[in-house]
């Protein structure tokens, strides 16, 4: 493998932790060598390579990527994309991802163009884990398509401005054997500056696609009302390119917004205060409100437009609009997450998102032991013994710690990790044992095992 090296970030604590992992788990036949460890500081400023990817060629050149764990590890990263959680922005969880597991997990939602999105990952608690956050585009027919952009290595938050209408996958995943209890907080707001000072979008009172001139054509902007001599602002940074006086717009200002490479179109204004060329970043002023050009009549205001190049005009509202709605309030129990519970009614729905009008793709019948992943609202994202996942209302599920009952061993038996015959067994009872029963999946009890630990047990 070739690396150049370059002067970018170093890798805060990987190389080294993977390096000592390896000499940890790889056994006599893995031990990982000076070499390996050398390759690692080669690894440390790859160029053009997300953390994760770095991460992933640490794995490799390591060799940890044959043992059992860092193969899990990959195939988690590789299953979260492809079976992500559907989600409403904006979105909050709390969830629990267990260091004991190579575990991943990704949430599927829409944006619209011109939106920010803003991710913030929060870890609870005094160990501070690398955390991979990385974001796809998302295909309707699949998995997710692409990745789009990725968190810097050590950073806990990602910030991207949304090009074209469609769906995101975001995938979180902890680096090996690091885990615990995670606050992840996904939303949306402006990209641009709001160009009227001291107003925001419920200024707003026309919109784009309106009637204009009893049909013949549509409102190719947005109208944001506000006294006249109101300032108007840059939007973005960039420069202005044309200021002139038009019969339709009145006294007008274009701008380029060049990191965008779009055009933002100010029209109706009662002065301009910028000349062609002119510099400007977002917050300057440009000029005042007025209602000049065919909005003479009209209330003062500032008729505002986006331009593409090759495509023309484009919604202004989702690029000035910042959201007011608050995260939904957190009803569900957080401190269970992690642990079993069971289903307490006579049956609870399992649903694809935490909302009660998604679709069900399960009925989970009562004492179905499921495990609490994570909380958002009032909603656990669950994870079934055969490996499902979902999500149930917090009302239909209670702890399992409380056993439902006690069932006695009519012969010496196995208890083992999972409901299957080829589960690996992990105790054994003899004739008689009395086994507390705290769930139930199919033909299987969930039962604590007389050292203590929880296990299954064919319940016939």
């Amino acid at each position: 493998m070739t690396v150049t090296p370059t002067s970018g970030r170093p890798v805060r604590r990987s190389p080294r932790f993977v390096c000592a992992l390896g000499t940890l788990v790889a056994g006599a036949t893995l031990l990982a060598t000076a070499a390996a460890c050398q390759r690692f500081e080669e690894l440390r400023e790859a160029v053009g390579i997300t953390a994760h990817e770095r991460y992933v060629q640490q794995l490799r050149a390591s060799e940890l990527d044959r043992t059992a764990l860092g193969r899990d590890w990959l195939a988690a990263a590789e299953s979260a994309l492809a079976r992500p959680h559907e989600v409403t922005l904006p979105f909050a969880e709390s969830s629990y991802l267990p260091p004991e597991e190579a575990v991943a997990v990704a949430y599927r939602f829409d944006a619209r163009r011109g939106e920010r999105l803003q991710v913030e990952v929060r870890v609870d608690g005094a160990d501070e884990p690398l955390v991979f956050i990385d974001l796809y585009s998302a295909s309707d027919s699949g998995p997710a398509a692409s990745r789009v952009v990725s968190a810097e290595e050590g950073e806990r938050s990602l910030r991207h401005d949304v090009r074209r209408d469609g769906g995101f996958v975001l995938r979180i995943q902890p680096e090996l054997l690091r885990g615990g209890r995670f606050v992840i907080t996904v939303r949306t707001g402006a990209s641009l500056a709001f160009p009227v000072s001291g107003r925001d979008s419920r200024a707003i009172r026309s919109f784009w696609g309106a009637d204009r001139d009893g049909g013949r054509r549509m409102h190719q902007g947005v109208d944001i009302f506000a006294p006249r001599g109101t300032a108007v602002l840059a939007a973005a940074d960039g420069f202005v390119s044309r200021v002139s006086t038009t019969s339709l717009g009145g006294r007008v200002i274009w701008m380029r917004d060049l990191e965008r490479g779009q055009s933002l179109y100010y029209a109706h204004l009662d002065s301009q205060f910028v000349s062609s060329g002119t510099r400007v970043r977002a917050g300057d002023t440009l000029g005042l409100v007025g209602n000049t050009g065919n909005a003479r009549g009209t209330q003062p205001h500032l008729h505002f437009g986006i331009y593409s190049r090759g495509e023309g005009a484009v919604d202004p509202f989702p690029f000035v609009h910042e959201p007011r709605i608050a995260f939904p309030a957190l009803a569900a129990d957080t401190t269970a997450l992690g642990r079993f519970a069971r289903v307490a009614r006579d049956s609870a729905s399992l649903h694809i998102s935490p909302d009660p009008r998604a679709p069900a793709v399960a009925r989970l019948a009562q004492l179905t032991a499921v495990r609490l992943l994570g909380a958002s609202g009032s909603w656990y994202r669950v994870r079934l013994p055969d490996g499902a996942e979902g999500w149930v209302s917090a009302r239909a599920v209670e702890s399992a710690t409380r056993p439902i009952r006690s069932t006695r061993v009519a012969a010496a038996a196995a208890v083992r990790d999972g409901p299957l015959p080829i589960a690996s067994v992990v105790d054994s009872v003899d004739a008689g044992t009395a086994l507390p029963v705290l769930g139930r999946f199919a033909d299987w009890w969930l039962v604590e095992a007389p050292s203590g630990r929880l296990a299954w047990l064919v319940s016939n």
